[in-house]
């Protein structure tokens, strides 16, 4: 079946079509002109008047939705979060595993492995985010103590192997005894290498990028505050250009303020937004789960211990529009934060995040203030929320 899109505008890497009429057959775009080239195509027309069409969205940092855990690794569990981001603009994911006993971690990577490249309803994970257990005990924020482990390439190997290859991404503390050595093995495989949950100062950061780190967990979250005679890892994440790092714009984790910093400092080329999501996003208020911790809702803010945020209630889509709203960005460019550049991140930007001919047709619907008005994945048109 032949459907056809039309909008006011189309966002890609190095262009922007005014009027753009995208050819969507076998849920690939096999086409992308402009009115002005001449007439629409034949098909089934769906006209967008005002709208933005963007790249569907990307999460590198994303642990759960609507009631379900990645951790999980089940086919049920998949299903209910790919129904739920495909509703506020996302088409693909990292499913991001939290410190748990060693067994579970297994249990849940060989679950997900079996699962990633499967046809799932909605948003698909595209790999594996893992977040711990190679992380700082002064720095675990949500992470729980006892599941900390110094990194060994006896236990990364033992995570490689449950996941089938699928990690993409791991988020390391450089200066934990062992690390060199994990980071360099991880990024022998093909693993693109975080820096986060960290304690580290300047010279264990700088340490960690000569390993292979090329980006930066949730920052300002979760590191050492920064210093002016020892700025640590805050300070060079936003000192080194080379250096992607991720942020959580829901106002909440950082200020708007340091938003507006953060978006000096990395620029439209280095900047992903992440939200961090856990199972209690578009859920009511109450307990529930990160892993294997219980975790309190109230107001949408996600608390363990007395006032330790543990991950978020935040959708991409809030997210992009909250960037553009406390940087001054407009909305095409936020995109990029969720589109692009995570797909230029983690090495999959030949596959996703932007709107190519010969791609499979993940787009979606922007308003000009943001609001998914449409998402549309593998051809197929999805309910916004």
């Amino acid at each position: 079946m032949r459907r056809v899109i039309t909008a006011e505008k189309l966002l890609t890497p190095d262009k922007t079509f005014s009027r753009p009429v995208v050819v969507i057959e076998d849920g690939a775009i096999s086409s992308i002109t402009s009115r002005a080239d001449g007439a629409v195509a034949a098909g089934e027309v769906r006209d967008y008047p005002g709208t933005t069409l963007v790249p569907a969205y990307l999460d590198v940092h994303f642990h759960g939705s609507g009631g379900a855990d990645v951790m999980d690794g089940s086919r049920e569990s998949l299903t209910t979060i790919g129904r739920f981001l495909a509703r506020y603009g996302v088409g693909s994911y990292l499913a991001t595993t939290i410190s748990a006993p060693v067994d579970t971690t297994l249990r849940s990577l060989r679950g997900l492995a079996k699962l990633i490249g499967s046809e799932i309803e909605g948003a698909r994970p595209l790999g594996i985010h893992i977040e711990g257990p190679f992380i700082s005990h002064a720095k675990r924020g949500a992470h729980a103590e006892r599941d900390l482990q110094l990194p060994t390439l006896s236990l990364f190997n033992r995570m490689w192997e449950a996941a089938e290859g699928h990690i993409r991404l791991m988020t390391i503390a450089p200066e934990l005894p062992g690390a060199d050595e994990v980071m360099a093995r991880g990024k022998e495989l093909g693993v693109r290498i975080s820096l986060g949950h960290s304690n580290a100062g300047t010279e264990d950061t700088l340490r960690g990028i000569r390993a292979g780190a090329t980006s930066a967990t949730h920052t300002f979250n979760a590191m050492r505050r920064f210093d002016h005679r020892e700025p640590g890892m805050l300070g060079v994440v936003l000192d080194r250009p080379e250096l992607f790092a991720e942020i959580i714009s829901d106002g909440l984790h950082v200020h708007p303020t340091v938003v507006r910093m953060f978006w000096k400092e990395k620029g439209s080329e280095r900047a992903i937004l992440v939200t961090d999501a856990m199972s209690a996003t578009g859920m009511p208020d109450g307990n529930y789960r990160l892993g294997e911790l219980e975790v309190r809702v109230k107001d949408g803010k996600c608390i363990i211990g007395e006032d330790t945020l543990a991950g978020s209630t935040l959708t991409m889509d809030r997210a992009v529009r909250n960037f553009a709203e406390f940087t001054g960005a407009d909305i095409g460019t936020a995109a990029t934060l969720a589109t692009r550049n995570p797909a230029r991140m983690i090495g999959l930007d030949s596959q996703v995040g932007a709107l190519e001919v010969g791609r499979a047709a993940d787009l979606i619907v922007l308003s000009p203030k943001g609001e998914v008005i449409e998402t549309i994945l593998r051809g197929q048109p999805v309910a916004a929320a």
